[in-house]
């Protein structure tokens, strides 16, 4: 009836998909949040019931949990079952966005575009079809959350030197090690800083996440591969850090335009017309030297 496949795990949250086929003839049962969290619903409806209210839950909305409330989703007027994407914060970062207050309790949300945008952007990146990390997207899905429901907007402050330094060395660091597998945790600790405030100074100081400037660094170390050696694709997609081909290739189609094959043909023909012109070049110029000679 309800299905659970955790898509990643990290020091800051955990990050998991839920598939739930209940219907109306499906009794409902008591269950209790073991965390702060926040479930995407980007399909389909329920009903939630917590803190003695009742919620019904459509395409867009977020369901929010509170560490040790009990609730229970019920399915008497849905019909149609439904999918989340759920966001589980570790105790720390709750504590760094202000603590557990009021935002945490308030059961539900309904479809905000602000929220809404940023469900859609993780599930992308969770599918595949992003180059930012689904743990990016959903730490900032959080702060974005609880500026919303207290309405303090973080001031976006002018990063200090010394910060400004930091976030430029954790780049040269993850270009690298970009065959490394590094994800958000190793990077924020190579930078002595939480996930959440190495998130927020980077992409302020470089203009891109971690993960995007990663992804980056491997297609262009790709794109050099591919322009100047016969090794197969395979072996290319896993030495740049790429797990397995099929990531490879779509993440570098989305890039280029183009598949790596393709791009590898571009490449050689390009360089095959530019050997055809200086060997032209080459040959007027001595056909004109021996007639100087002469």
């Amino acid at each position: 009836m309800i299905s659970a496949t955790t898509i990643v795990q990290r020091d800051a949250l955990c990050v998991t998909d839920y598939r739930c086929s209940a219907g109306p003839g499906d009794a409902p049962f008591v269950e209790c949040h073991d965390g702060h969290s926040m479930s995407f619903v980007r399909k389909g409806s329920f009903g939630y019931r917590s803190r003695g209210r009742l919620h019904d839950l459509v395409a867009g909305a977020y369901l929010v949990g509170h560490p040790g409330d009990e609730y229970m989703c019920t399915h008497e007027h849905h019909a149609c079952g439904d999918e989340c994407l759920s966001f589980r914060f570790a105790p720390d970062f709750v504590d760094a966005l202000g603590g557990d207050g009021a935002p945490w309790r308030v059961g539900a949300i309904r479809p905000l575009p602000e929220l809404m945008v940023l469900g859609e952007l993780a599930q992308a990146a969770a599918d595949g079809d992003s180059d930012i990390g689904v743990d990016e997207v959903g730490l900032a899905l959080a702060a974005r959350f609880v500026a919303i429901a207290t309405g303090e907007e973080p001031a976006a402050a002018v990063p200090a030197a010394r910060d400004r330094r930091r976030a430029v060395e954790a780049a040269l660091w993850i270009d690298a090690h970009a065959s490394a597998p590094l994800d958000l945790d190793a990077m924020a600790k190579m930078a002595g800083l939480s996930a959440f405030h190495f998130l927020r100074l980077f992409a302020r100081v470089i203009g891109v996440t971690p993960h995007q400037y990663l992804l980056r660094a491997r297609l262009r170390r790709a794109a050099r591969l591919l322009a100047d050696e016969a090794r197969p694709i395979t072996d290319i997609a896993y030495d740049v850090g790429f797990g397995d081909l099929s990531n490879f290739v779509r993440t570098f189609h989305r890039a280029a335009g183009m598949s790596p094959r393709g791009f590898r043909k571009a490449a050689r023909g390009e360089r095959a017309l530019v050997q055809e012109r200086l060997a032209a070049e080459t040959a007027t110029s001595s056909k004109n030297a021996r007639r100087l000679v002469a």
